[in-house]
C-alpha cells in the first residue's frame, strides 16, 4: 500500500512568507492588501505565476478570484481555498493562510505521485474582508450577487466598488456572469485560523464548523448641531457624539434583551465632525456590525438596534439615517463534510471540535453553490485582524494535513 503524501512544512510555509511580502507595513508589522488595492492585485498575479510555475492551469474571472487546477482538464471539480485579501493592518494568517494550504496540498499530493480523479482547484477569493460590505468573490462565484448591489456598494471612505474595480482593470458587473454552475463544484473546503480564544483554551487541535454566523452591516449618520463648546448650554445641545455614545451603553442591555450566546454587536467605523477640541459634534457616521448563527435573532436584535437609535436620535434633538449596507444569512454547513473531517482528524490520532463559526468565511457563501466546510487552527489568544496574530506552526501542519486527506477522499486520488 503506497504511503499517503504528507504536508511540506517548509515549504507551505515559504508560500505563506512569500504571500506576506505583499502589503506589509514594516512600522506596525501589519498587511494591508485591501480588496482591489495594488497590494491586492499585485499579490494574485503573483499566486497566479506561482501556480502556473508549478504546472496547474491557471484562469481569473472578472472580479479577480484567482484559480489554479489540478488533475482532469474537464468534468466537476473539488474546490479548495480561502482569500487573499487582508482588513487594514491585518494580520499575516487569515486568509492566505488557507491558500497557501490549499496549493501546498496539491504538491504534496504530486511529490507522492497523486493523481485526483476529480480534479482539484486551488481558488484564491477576491473581497473576502469586505471592504465593500460583502464577500465579493464568492458570493459571485455561488451567484449572489446582484446588479442593484453593485451599483450601490461603497467603502467606508465612499469609494465605490465600480470605481475601484475599474482603476485595476476590471469591470464591476462582470460579478454577474462568474458563477459556476451547478454540479461544476461538488464541494469547498476551506482552512481557516479561528480568530478566537476557544480551541486555545481547550486544548484542542482542530475545529469543524458546522455554522457560520449571519452578519448584516449598518452605516448610521446621526446630524445634530455644530456649536461652540464653551457657550452652548448641556441641555440646549444636538450633540451627535452624546447619541453615539449613549448606543454604545445601551449595547449590552439589548444583547441581553434580544440576542443569545452567539450574538454579536460592534460599533467598528466612526467618524465625528468637525473633530475638533471646542466644538460640540454636529455629525457622527458609524458602522454597526451585528452577528448571530441564528436568522430570527439576529433580525430580532437589527430591530432592536435600529429602534434604539431611533429613540436616543429623539432624546438628544438628532436626526438620524440607518441604511443597511449588506446582509449574509447564518448557514449551516453540509454534515457529511463534517462526519469526514471529524474522521480524518481521528485517523490523524488528533482531537477535534464541532463548533460554529462567528466570523463570516468563503464557506459560508459558497454552501449555496456546493457542499461546503470549514477547518480551524487555533489562534493564540483568540487575535485576529491584528499583527499580533499568529498561529503555531504544528498547529498549522495539522490542519493542513487534515485538509490533505479530505482533497485525497473527496477526489479519489490515487497512486498514479
Amino acid at each position: 500500500m503506497p504511503k499517503k503524501p504528507a504536508i511540506n512544512s517548509e515549504r507551505l510555509k515559504s508560500l505563506l512568507d512569500a504571500v506576506n511580502g505583499f502589503g506589509r507595513n514594516p512600522q506596525t508589522g501589519g498587511f494591508n492588501r485591501v480588496g482591489y488595492s495594488d497590494p491586492d492585485m499585485r499579490v494574485r498575479r503573483w499566486f497566479a505565476d506561482t501556480m502556473r510555475a508549478e504546472g496547474l492551469s491557471v484562469s481569473q474571472d472578472g472580479v479577480a478570484n484567482v484559480f489554479g487546477r489540478y488533475g482532469p482538464a474537464s468534468g466537476p471539480c473539488i474546490m479548495a481555498g480561502s482569500h487573499l485579501d487582508t482588513v487594514p493592518e491585518g494580520g499575516a494568517f487569515d486568509g492566505a493562510l488557507g491558500v497557501c494550504a490549499a496549493l501546498e496540498c496539491i504538491l504534496s499530493m504530486k511529490d507522492a505521485g497523486y493523481a485526483p480523479n476529480i480534479a482539484i482547484e486551488v481558488v484564491a477569493t477576491a473581497e473576502e474582508e469586505g471592504r465593500f460590505g460583502g464577500m465579493l468573490g464568492s458570493q459571485a462565484l455561488s451567484g449572489q450577487i446582484e446588479r442593484n448591489w453593485i451599483d450601490q456598494a461603497v467603502d467606508a471612505n465612499g469609494v465605490a466598488l465600480i470605481d475601484a474595480m475599474s482603476q485595476q482593470g476590471l469591470d464591476a458587473y462582470s460579478a454577474l456572469q462568474c458563477a459556476r454552475a451547478p454540479g461544476s463544484v461538488e464541494a469547498f473546503l476551506e482552512l481557516h485560523v479561528e480568530q478566537g480564544p476557544v480551541l486555545e483554551s481547550r486544548n484542542i487541535p482542530i475545529g469543524i464548523a458546522n455554522s457560520v454566523s449571519g452578519v448584516v452591516n449598518l452605516g448610521v449618520r446621526l446630524e445634530g448641531r455644530a456649536n461652540h463648546s464653551g457657550t452652548t448650554p448641556m441641555d440646549m445641545r444636538a450633540d451627535a457624539f452624546a447619541g453615539l455614545a449613549e448606543l454604545g451603553a445601551a449595547l449590552p442591555s439589548i444583547i441581553e434583551q434580544h440576542g443569545g450566546q452567539q450574538t454579536r454587536v460592534t460599533i467598528g467605523k466612526v467618524d465625528i465632525q468637525p473633530n475638533f477640541p471646542h466644538t460640540i459634534p454636529g455629525l457622527a457616521d458609524f458602522s454597526i456590525v451585528i452577528r448571530d448563527s441564528n436568522a430570527a435573532v439576529l433580525q430580532r436584535v437589527v430591530g432592536a438596534v435600529s429602534a434604539e437609535i431611533n429613540a436616543i436620535s429623539s432624546r438628544h434633538g438628532l436626526a438620524a439615517t440607518i441604511d443597511e449596507r449588506s446582509r449574509l444569512a447564518p448557514v449551516e454547513l453540509d454534515a457529511s463534510l463534517v462526519t469526514l473531517l471529524a474522521e480524518e482528524s481521528n485517523r490523524l490520532g488528533c482531537a477535534s471540535l464541532v463548533m460554529p463559526s462567528g466570523a463570516g468565511h468563503d464557506a459560508q457563501t459558497m454552501q449555496a453553490l456546493c457542499p461546503a466546510a470549514l477547518i480551524f487552527v487555533p489562534s493564540r489568544n483568540g487575535v485576529s485582524h491584528a499583527p499580533e496574530e499568529w498561529t503555531d506552526w504544528n498547529a498549522i501542519e495539522i490542519g493542513a494535513n487534515l485538509l490533505l486527506g479530505a482533497l485525497i477522499r473527496l477526489s479519489r486520488a490515487e497512486k498514479s
